[in-house]
This record gives structure tokens, sequence and C-alpha cells, in this order.
């Protein structure tokens, strides 16, 4: 691991690493805040995974969650949202939302995918491992949330590890690949033309066989222009309805798909993990 930065914030430390990833065969970089806390304990950890374009830094510099987690004594870890690098296949095309920064949280078995893109196993074992090996971070106590394509990362990964995690959370999270067009081009080319293996990476048909679910935290805004058509919120809240746990999708009326409306409730979903890392850590 090699540190690319350093600078103090709220009395914490925002960082920045790159690392060689010996599953996703190239050179990554990672985001981590430590709150001052970290000076003298093992803190628990927030894994964010953030949408379609972006990296391990957008988050850090948008959000404004470095203030609430100092006060809390979380960390944040930000994970890139794809392998990089030379030799990395990306769209023939270019396009936007796939390849290059549009990962999807997977476990690529098609080629030439296969042999960079395992982002589903990079987020929550290999990163996790290195992360605790090198701060002072508590093993046992993390949870894990994300954004778009980084909340179909967050609310999958949470449902098929519950015993890794003690909750999730989730802004305008695309809860059904399967059925939308971003999910279906990811899938196809990720994972083939048999629609049995993206059950696996679906959130609606994973709590639907799973029949429970971590403390989940859903925020939604009303105005956001991929709603109807990518992110089909109203899929999760009706297969919640049967499911076990404490769900809650809270639609917030006139925002969007921004990181304005991620800023606007940050503090709430961290207060959120907090109560459930702090009673965690209490029962242990």
């Amino acid at each position: 691991m090699k540190q690319l930065s350093s600078v103090k914030a709220f009395e914490g430390q925002q960082i920045q690493i790159s690392h060689h990833s010996d599953l996703l065969n190239c050179d990554m970089q990672a985001s981590i805040f430590l709150p001052p806390a970290a000076e003298h304990q093992a803190v628990p950890a927030l894994y964010w995974l953030s949408g379609l374009t972006c990296n391990d830094l957008n988050f850090v510099t948008k959000a404004g969650g470095q203030k609430i987690a100092s006060e809390l004594g979380v960390a944040i870890v930000c994970p890139d949202t794809s392998p990089r690098g030379e030799g990395v296949p990306d769209d023939s095309e270019g396009a936007w939302d796939f390849g290059l920064g549009a990962g999807f949280y997977v476990n690529a078995t098609q080629e030439p995918w296969k042999k960079n893109y395992q982002m589903c196993d990079y987020v929550s074992m290999e990163l996790p491992k290195l992360i605790e090996s090198q701060f002072n971070i508590d093993a046992q106590l993390k949870s894990i949330f994300g954004h778009s394509m980084g909340g179909h990362g967050a609310l999958t990964i949470g449902l098929k590890n519950q015993d890794s995690y003690k909750s999730v959370s989730a802004f305008s999270p695309i809860v059904a690949p399967m059925q939308c067009a971003w999910g279906v081009k990811a899938f196809e080319n990720y994972l083939g033309n048999d629609r049995d293996q993206w059950k696996d990476y679906d959130a609606c048909e994973l709590l639907e066989c799973l029949g429970e679910s971590l403390p989940t935290l859903i925020d939604q805004g009303t105005a956001d222009g991929f709603l109807e058509e990518q992110l089909m919120t109203d899929l999760y809240v009706k297969a919640a309805g049967d499911a076990k746990g404490d769900i809650r999708v809270r639609y917030q009326q006139g925002y969007d798909h921004s990181y304005f409306f991620i800023a606007t409730f940050i503090e709430e979903h961290i207060r959120f993990h907090s109560g459930h890392l702090q009673a965690s850590e209490s029962e242990c």
C-alpha cells in the first residue's frame, strides 16, 4: 500500500491510498477518512460505494460526511467504482454507463471482463482486509452504503453478507437492475445471458429469496430523473413488504439524483449506521 495524500479535516485525517489488487489484476486507489478517535482505539468503518462515472474522491469532496463521522468516531472507506489502468477493458464505444467507472459491483464471469471486473469480492473481501491491516479499524464493526449504482452494490453486498455488516443504506439505488437498461447492459456483458445468474446481483430478487434484511435505510428523491426507468424504488418497497427486518424507504420531495441530495441527508445516514454499530459494540 502507498499513501498518496493525507490532509487534516475535522480533527481527523482524509487519506488517499493506492495498492495492487490481486483480485482485479491492476492498481487501485481508495480514500479513507479516519476520525480522531482512531488515534487511540480501533473504530467502526462505513464503506461507501459511489455511482456511475465516479471514483473514490466524489464522496470525499461533495458529500460533506467528515464532520459527523469525526463526531461519532467512525471511519469512511471509499473504493473506486471499477478496475482501472492500462490493459483493463472498457466499453468499445466509450459509453459512460458501462466499463471503466461502471463496475456494477459484480464478479464478472465473461471475457474479456472476468480478469479484472471482480468488484463484489474486492469491496467485500480484499479491500476491507487491506484497510483493517493498515489502519486502526475494528474488523468486526462495519456497515455499507452507497448511491445509485453504488446503492445497488451496497444493498446486494449487504444482503449477501448479513453476518459481516451491521446495517445498510442507500441514496437513489438501482434496486431492480434486471429490469432496467443500465442493469441489463451491464449484466449481459459481465455475466452473460443466463438470467438466473443475474439474480445474485438484483436487490429485489435477493430480498424476496432471503426473506430478511439487515437494518436498511433508503432515501429516494421524487424529482430524480432516473426514478421511473432506472431506479424503480417502488419494487423494493413491494419486496420489503413480506421481508423480516427494519427496512425504511423514504421519498424525499423535490430532491434529484445529485450530491446536493446526498449532502442534505448524509448526516442522518451516518447516524443511522453509527447507532447500529454502537449497539453491536455494546453487545460485544
